[in-house]
């Protein structure tokens, strides 16, 4: 039986936590505060904890999990938020929080972190401080996925592989990296392997000294050198010809770049890749160096597109009309939800900025936004149109459940997955619309893939 402190100052919340703590068969002591919590901890005899990020006073959770993290031997953190963010997310996985979930939590979660928290700890406190929120904006299960593996690698030296789709953000990711570590008072360098020619590439990375070639007036630093100290990072690799794939190759290895005529550089550069190609099929097509790939691919980080991210989709195209002073109506809304983005993000952007370039008002309506094809049949324009932007996100959201469900034959678990999101939340959504009242789909194979019955999986 292991001690689990429970850190909130809602104290509903944390009497729940508590009664299914002591249901699985552990210990549970409780915080009402950071200062509470870590009066606690002095006392000794404390296995895990969890701590609410949202709490009054002079400790929040973000500044208790960064003392709980800077002692000895700190147990290990589990963070619950009902406010997820990109930010929070990554800056709790940086400091060494065992996860980072969002409330409510269920049952089976809480067990599964439970468990992997007290399996093995991680004895790896880091300097607290604040951390820049980047450009990274979502907060659906695939992008929360992403933010957590940042805050994990941004402290540690290792290569970061970035795939995904064409404008998907890698290079937002690739700057989340950077500005989340300890070089972020260094820069940032981003090299486009793909808009340089391959004669000119070398040149561009590794510089070149004066007299190394007819026409080399002067000494020019390259990419490597430029980016001493922060982050170099070279998108689209997956372009790059194969001698420069050898050079990369022994940079790497070495340390060492070496400009054109002139002499071997020791360099310190954090190296983030990106490539919108299948690098494992071009290994195998004999296209891409194997070497080179299992180099750069020590941590793989992969972009989901915006497809399967449909929470994040109106909070993105909100972004990006902040910057116009614009807002979107309830029924241009709806219409972003329905569309399918084959373009991913870049797409997403530039129609929201078109339509926010080509409005004189400031609210944008559905007919302003110009996407190719019409809106989907299912969509009730004139409903969705008439109501409050949270209103039509609920219908298109209770729309899109339900359809879920009968694909996949009322299987919750599988229709959560489908959805991109946890099955706590799809459970708490199903009951929110009604569903489980008049959706035929619920009353049939609801979790078969699932050991436990869904009674047992509510907190």
């Amino acid at each position: 039986m292991a001690t689990v402190l429970i850190v909130d100052d809602d104290a509903a919340l944390r009497e729940g936590l508590a009664e299914t703590v002591g249901d699985l068969g552990h210990r549970p002591v409780v915080a009402a505060s950071g200062s509470e919590a870590l009066a606690r901890l002095a006392a000794g005899g404390v296995n895990a904890v969890l701590l609410d990020l949202r709490m009054p006073g002079d400790l929040d959770g973000m500044a208790t999990l960064a003392r709980i993290r800077a002692q000895a031997e700190p147990p290990p953190v589990l963070v619950l938020t009902a406010y997820a963010s990109p930010a929070n997310t990554i800056e709790a996985m940086r400091l060494g929080a065992h996860d980072h979930l969002t409330k409510p939590v269920g049952r089976a979660d809480l067990a599964a972190a439970l468990d992997g928290m007290l399996q093995r700890a991680r004895p790896d406190p880091v300097q607290g401080g604040k951390r820049p929120a980047g450009g990274l904006v979502g907060s659906s299960e695939a992008m929360r996925r992403v933010q957590k593996t940042i805050g994990l690698v941004a402290d540690n030296p290792a290569t970061v592989l970035i795939g995904g789709e064409t404008g998907t953000g890698k290079e937002e990711v690739a700057r989340a990296i950077h500005a989340y570590s300890a070089r972020r008072e260094r820069p940032f360098v981003p090299v486009d392997c793909a808009a340089i020619r391959p004669d000119l590439l070398e040149i561009e990375l590794f510089g070149h000294a004066r007299g190394g070639f007819p026409g080399a007036t002067a000494d020019r630093s390259g990419a490597f050198a430029q980016a001493a100290g922060g982050t170099l990072f070279l998108d689209e690799v997956g372009d790059m010809a194969p001698a420069m794939q050898a050079k990369i190759l022994r940079v790497i290895q070495d340390r060492t770049v070496t400009p054109l005529g002139g002499r071997p550089l020791r360099i310190d550069v954090r190296l983030v890749a990106a490539t919108h190609r299948d690098l494992p099929a071009l290994v195998a097509e004999g296209r891409f160096r194997a070497d080179l790939y299992y180099r750069l691919a020590v941590v793989p980080i992969v972009m989901p597109p915006l497809r399967d991210r449909l929470a994040d989709i109106v909070p993105l195209a909100e972004h990006f009309l902040a910057a116009f002073g614009k807002r979107l109506s309830a029924g241009a809304a709806a219409r972003l939800l329905a569309y399918p983005w084959p373009g991913n993000v870049r797409e997403l952007r530039n129609v929201v900025e078109r339509a926010a370039v080509l409005v004189r008002g400031g609210m944008i309506a559905a007919d302003e936004i110009d996407l190719p094809g019409s809106a989907p049949a299912a969509m009730d324009a004139a409903e969705d149109e008439a109501g409050d932007l949270p209103g039509a996100v609920a219908r298109l959201e209770r729309r899109m459940i339900a359809r879920a469900l009968e694909d996949e034959g009322g299987n919750r678990t599988r229709a959560a997955k489908r959805l991109g999101i946890q099955r706590q939340l799809l459970y708490a959504k199903i009951e929110r619309y009604g569903l489980a009242v008049d959706d035929p789909a619920l009353s049939r194979n609801t979790t078969e893939d699932v050991a436990k019955s869904d009674s047992e999986d509510s907190p």
